[in-house]
């Protein structure tokens, strides 16, 4: 039971410190969707995400409504496509028929993304996997709320360095695709290492294979209202910094969880998890970087930005797990460059740089995400910024991940204008001494010792 105080908290949070829920996400099975006809597969998946998630938007703007709590996104995730669409004899235009499919199913329904249209090749391809990663470029140019993913490597596989070879020109793809916005279509791309199942967020959602018919899955936010309580220890030790945002992630799960539980039983799907994320936005006062400043550092990147954010990380999980019965997804501090409005100025005035951002990815959730480089940066530099990403995630054996765009005709100081929650992103300079010959290897970078835990 909420008591007065807890009420009029949590209306202040909303009102002042741009509490929110960021996404209720429904994950959809289409697994038995599977038929060799594209004609018929393609009318079985229309059909079931109607069938599960026609009243996805109603149900979450009458909680809204209900209960006064912000719920920004409604997504949808589905089973891989790579793996639905293996019966299929097909060419690639088969699968863009999936994913034009996949786009109109988002619009009847309403929602702002869709996740899914991806392929896991961490240790190697099939025919099926070709097929789909050939046509994400195309799939993402003629798609407005389709997102993609692939995972290139796991702790327990190693890393597909064909995979990451690949992916570097399927990015490039893109960008040239979608220039005349901004290359907006990578931002609907993100390659991966140990993806999870039940990630809520997007680009990098999909129903995994090992989740069940229907799952409703909750992201929550708040790096304001983080913000805002750490204002009230300033100079405090450490100690109190790490309780006070333990409390602060405990009451903003509390809602998520009060959100998911409501939205399945309204939606008759089972709860699936709560993602502890603190994900920022554009907006001024809802940052994750203005969090770590109110810890001390002057601008984000300095000197001491990846304590603090590991501190930041840590604390938030620590709250959330006391809140909710299930937790999963990505489950951290979000860092992407673009929504983010401290991540913003931290690279107009210098302070943040891409060697720091990968740095601040040792220690959170996710990886490089959102970060515009020159559109005259090659495929195979690409790559190799991807392999040293899935590296880190690999002998961490933690998610990492990778959503960058190569900005068509821009260079360092320029920035490219997405909107709403993908925001401006500033174009970062990157080294100039090429790693070609090293991409050009391919083959698989083994497991580490430490995967063998058998």
């Amino acid at each position: 039971m909420l008591s007065p105080y807890e009420i009029m908290e949590t209306i202040r949070m909303i009102e002042k410190e741009k509490l929110d829920i960021r996404t209720i996400t429904m994950g959809i099975s289409l697994r038995d969707c599977v038929d060799p006809d594209i004609k018929r597969l393609s009318t079985k998946i229309y059909d079931k995400i109607i069938k599960y998630a026609g009243r996805l938007v109603e149900v979450g703007e009458e909680i809204e409504l209900e209960y006064g709590i912000p719920i920004i996104n409604k997504r949808i995730s589905v089973t891989p496509v790579s793996l639905i669409a293996e019966a299929l004899d097909a060419a690639e235009e088969d699968y863009l028929r999936i994913a034009r499919t996949l786009d109109q199913a988002a619009r009847e329904t309403g929602v702002d993304f869709l996740g899914g249209y991806s392929a896991l090749v961490h240790k190697g391809y099939t025919s099926g996997d070709h097929r789909l990663i050939n046509s994400i470029p195309t799939a993402l140019k003629e798609t407005e709320r389709v997102c993609s993913s692939v995972n290139v490597a796991t702790t327990r596989a190693g890393i597909n360095m064909d995979a990451v070879r690949q992916m570097g020109q399927v990015i490039k793809e893109t960008a040239d695709l979608t220039a005349a916005q901004d290359g907006l279509g990578c931002a609907k791309l993100v390659v991966f290492a140990n993806v999870p199942e039940d990630n809520p967020f997007m680009a990098g959602a999909f129903h995994g294979i090992g989740e069940g018919e229907s799952v409703i899955n909750v992201g929550i936010s708040g790096p304001g209202t983080v913000k805002s309580a750490l204002e009230g220890v300033k100079g405090e030790p450490f100690d109190v910094v790490a309780e006070t945002v333990k409390k602060t992630a405990f009451k903003i799960t509390r809602m998520g969880q009060l959100v998911a539980r409501e939205a399945s039983k309204r939606l008759g799907v089972p709860f699936g998890i709560v993602d502890l994320s603190l994900a920022p936005t554009p907006a001024v006062g809802d940052s994750v970087a203005r969090i770590l400043e109110e810890m001390g550092v002057e601008r984000c990147g300095a000197p001491g930005t990846t304590a603090a954010l590991a501190l930041l990380n840590d604390a938030v999980k620590k709250g959330g797990v006391m809140a909710s019965s299930h937790v999963g997804g990505l489950s951290g501090a979000f860092i992407p460059v673009s929504e983010d409005a401290g991540m913003i100025e931290a690279v107009e005035i210098g302070a943040l740089n891409i060697e720091k951002l990968e740095a601040m990815t040792c220690v959170c959730s996710v990886g490089l995400d959102m970060i515009a480089v020159p559109g005259k940066t090659t495929a195979e530099t690409i790559s190799a910024i991807i392999a040293d990403e899935v590296a880190i995630g690999v002998i961490n054996n933690k998610t990492t991940a990778v959503r960058i765009i190569p900005a068509p005709g821009k260079k360092v100081g320029e920035s490219v204008e997405f909107g709403g929650l993908l925001g401006k992103a500033p174009v970062m300079a990157i080294s100039n001494f090429p790693s070609t010959s090293f991409i050009e290897r391919g083959g698989r970078i083994p497991a580490p010792l430490h995967s063998l835990r058998n």
